[in-house]
């Protein structure tokens, strides 16, 4: 699956000052974004506002994000949640068309057990027409895919074809690392930590700040997986402190602020989410001055 190889970008879902989607906006990102060299796209992960999205919206985005990516990369689907018969009636109704993989967070708020995880994405992997990419995110799902569950998935079903990992457990990556099966592609959740973790064979990563800055993101990725860490390692350095703002006043907030003043889509975000302050969005603007 050398296609989610490099970097991936968890897509921001613009909206108008009214709250309606802006479907202009979303085609400005996509081009940005895809100008900026990324492998691949994930459209309606958790930086797509998917939470305070309906059916119908998803459907229309999902949709709209074919035609604006026009076959020019990869396209992932972010379809999750914590009901499995729902996920499962989501993903029968999904049409594919244009799509290459999904992407599917571990079920939230219910904190199941790992047996619960397991059996989670084992009727995902039997019901599902497209590739899965697992998601672990325990800073948001209030549980963690423990690493022999992750690799209990990787060796039982051929179809899940990687992990997404954001649990900043380098313990956990070192047990998955060692003892995943060929091929199985394991990926960074967490910009800042991309460089180690492809340090330590993980195949790139899927971002939330290349969504403004993909072509930083995109050569230190390519660097990275060439090898060339002294090379990497400015790219690296000189994103850190921008990432952090990304994140000071919740994402994807800082990121869509970071849109707004390159002039690509406005920064309105759905509550309960809420706009930066303004000064994290002075700090953000001097960051962008900087990178640029």
């Amino acid at each position: 699956m050398n296609k989610f190889s490099g970097t991936g970008v968890a897509v921001v879902t613009p909206f108008h000052p009214g709250g309606e989607v802006d479907f202009e906006g979303l085609e400005a990102v996509i081009n940005h974004i895809i100008g900026g060299g990324v492998e691949y796209l994930v459209s309606l992960g958790t930086t797509g506002e998917t939470a305070t999205l309906n059916k119908d919206e998803k459907r229309e985005i999902w949709k709209r994000t074919v035609d604006f990516v026009n076959g020019r990369v990869p396209l992932v689907a972010g379809i999750g949640g914590n009901n499995t018969h729902e996920v499962l009636k989501s993903i029968k109704n999904f049409d594919t068309t244009g799509y290459d993989a999904i992407l599917s967070v571990s079920p939230y708020y219910n904190k199941p057990t790992q047996e619960g995880i397991y059996q989670h994405y084992k009727a995902i992997a039997e019901n599902t027409p497209l590739p899965v990419i697992i998601y672990n995110v325990p800073g948001r799902t209030g549980s963690s895919i423990g690493a022999d569950t992750t690799l209990r998935l990787a060796h039982n079903f051929k179809n899940i074809i990687g992990t997404k990992e954001a649990s900043g457990n380098f313990d956990q990556f070192n047990y998955i690392m060692k003892d995943k099966p060929e091929g199985f592609l394991f990926i960074s959740g967490d910009d800042p930590v991309t460089l180690p973790m492809i340090a330590m064979g993980a195949v790139g990563v899927i971002s939330v700040i290349g969504n403004a800055l993909p072509q930083i993101c995109a050569d230190m990725v390519r660097l990275c997986l060439k090898g060339d860490f002294v090379n990497a390692q400015p790219l690296h350095y000189s994103l850190i402190d921008f990432t952090d703002l990304m994140f000071a006043d919740g994402s994807p907030a800082g990121v869509k602020y970071a849109l707004k003043q390159l002039g690509i889509c406005g920064d309105t975000v759905r509550l309960p989410l809420v706009n930066v302050s303004k000064a994290i969005g002075d700090n953000i603007s001097a960051a962008l001055q900087k990178l640029s």
